[in-house]
C-alpha cells in the first residue's frame, strides 16, 4: 500500500478549501453589491414626505381653485397663512429620514408662502398722517362698555366706527364718547363717532333679509337691526365717505360645513354700494367676518385697499381677542394713502380694535 506523505495531504486539503473560500467571498461581495443597489439613497428616502410637501405647495398656490362646496375654499383661505406651519414639521421629518427629495420638494411651499405673505413680515408703516381712523366690534356681551369706550378714546382716533352695539349699551357709549366726539350717529347695531362734522348719514342695505319676506318688512323694523351705514366726514382736505359695516357671521355646521351664505350675500351687497359711491375718497371700517384672502371679498378688494397689507406691522390678527388667529376686523380705503396700521390693546370684547393713520 502506497501512503500519501503528510505534506501532500495538507496541500490537498488547502487546494480543496481555497476555491470554497473564494466562492464564498465572491458570494458575500455579490450580496453586498445587491443590497447596496437596492438600499434607498437620500433621493429615494421619504417619498411620502416629498409628496406631502408638494401637495402643501400646490394647496397654497391653487387655493382659489379649491371648490367652495360646503365653504371649503373659504375655510382654507381664512387660515391660509397658518399652512406655513407645516413647513418646519415636514422639514424635521425630512432631516430625520435624511431625505434629499423631501428637502428639495419643500422649496415649493416655502416659495409660495413667501410670495403670498412674505411682504407682511416686516413693518411697513410710515410716520405722519392727516387722520386717524379706528374700528371695533365692541361685542354684544361686553360686560364693561364704559371701560371699552374709555380705551377707544385713549387711542386718539379722529373717526371711530363701532359694530354690535346693543340697545342697552348704546346710551353708555353715547355718554362715554360724547366729550371726545361731538358728532355721532347710530343706525341699528352700528355707529360712527367723529371729531369732525358728519353729513349724508344713511343706512346701507347689505341684504340682511333675503327673499320676499325680508323685502316686505317695514323700514322701521329693518332699521332696528341694521348692520351697515354711510356718512360723509368733513375734513380739512375735503369730504371723506366712511362706511361702517358688520357682515353676517360664519358657522361650522355638521351638515353644511363652513356656512358663509349670509356673510357672502352681505359682502356682495356692500361691494355694490361702494362701487356706486361717487366720492373718490372712501374708508370702510368693519367686522367683515373674514380675511382679505377669502374669495368672498373679491368685489371689495378690487375697489379698496387694506391698510394692514400696505402699512401694517405683521399680520394684524384681531380674533379671538385672547389669542388672535385671523384678521377679520378690517380697515379698507380708496383715494387716500395708508401711512400706518396697528391693532389696539384688547378690551372686554371678543374682538380687538384696529386703527390706521391715513393721509391725502
Amino acid at each position: 500500500m502506497t501512503r500519501t506523505p503528510p505534506s501532500a495531504r495538507t496541500a490537498t486539503r488547502r487546494i480543496t478549501w481555497f476555491p470554497a473560500v473564494v466562492v464564498g467571498a465572491r458570494r458575500g461581495d455579490a450580496l453586498r453589491v445587491i443590497r447596496a443597489a437596492f438600499r434607498p439613497g437620500p433621493w429615494k428616502r421619504g417619498p411620502v414626505l416629498a409628496a406631502l410637501a408638494l401637495l402643501l405647495g400646490l394647496l397654497m398656490l391653487l387655493h382659489a381653485e379649491i371648490t367652495d362646496y360646503g365653504g371649503l375654499g373659504s375655510l382654507v383661505e381664512t387660515f391660509l397663512p397658518w399652512f406655513g406651519l407645516f413647513v418646519p414639521v415636514l422639514l424635521a421629518g425630512a432631516l430625520w429620514r435624511r431625505s434629499a427629495s423631501a428637502v428639495v420638494a419643500l422649496l415649493l411651499p416655502v416659495t409660495v408662502w413667501l410670495s403670498l405673505f412674505g411682504g407682511l413680515l416686516g413693518d411697513r408703516s410710515h410716520s405722519g398722517g392727516d387722520l386717524v381712523v379706528a374700528g371695533h366690534n365692541v361685542g354684544a356681551d361686553n360686560p364693561d362698555p364704559a371701560g371699552t369706550a374709555r380705551d377707544l378714546v385713549a387711542s386718539g382716533a379722529d373717526v371711530l366706527g363701532l359694530e354690535e352695539i346693543t340697545p342697552q349699551a348704546r346710551p353708555v357709549y353715547e355718554k362715554a364718547l360724547a366729550e371726545a366726539y361731538p358728532y355721532h350717529t347710530v343706525l341699528g347695531t352700528v355707529g360712527l363717532w367723529s371729531r369732525l362734522p358728519l353729513s349724508d348719514v344713511r343706512p346701507v342695505d347689505t341684504e340682511m333679509d333675503a327673499g320676499p319676506l325680508g323685502e316686505a318688512k317695514p323700514a322701521a323694523v329693518k332699521l332696528s337691526y341694521n348692520r351697515a351705514l354711510h356718512a360723509t366726514v368733513a375734513t380739512s382736505r375735503g369730504p371723506l365717505a366712511v362706511y361702517v359695516a358688520h357682515l353676517g357671521s360664519v358657522r361650522v355646521m355638521p351638515r353644511m360645513g363652513f356656512w358663509t351664505d349670509s356673510r357672502d350675500r352681505n359682502a356682495k351687497a356692500l361691494a355694490k354700494a361702494v362701487a356706486a359711491e361717487p366720492n373718490g375718497r372712501v374708508v370702510l371700517l368693519g367686522d367683515l367676518n373674514g380675511t382679505m384672502d377669502d374669495r368672498a371679498f373679491a368685489g371689495l378688494t378690487s375697489r379698496l385697499r387694506s391698510v394692514q397689507d400696505e402699512a401694517g406691522d405683521g399680520f394684524g390678527f384681531t380674533w379671538p381677542a385672547k389669542f388672535p388667529v385671523a384678521r377679520i376686523d378690517q380697515i379698507l380705503v380708496r383715494g387716500v394713502e395708508p401711512e400706518s396700521s396697528w391693532v389696539l390693546p384688547a378690551t372686554d370684547s371678543d374682538h380687538r380694535p384696529v386703527a390706521a393713520g391715513i393721509s391725502w
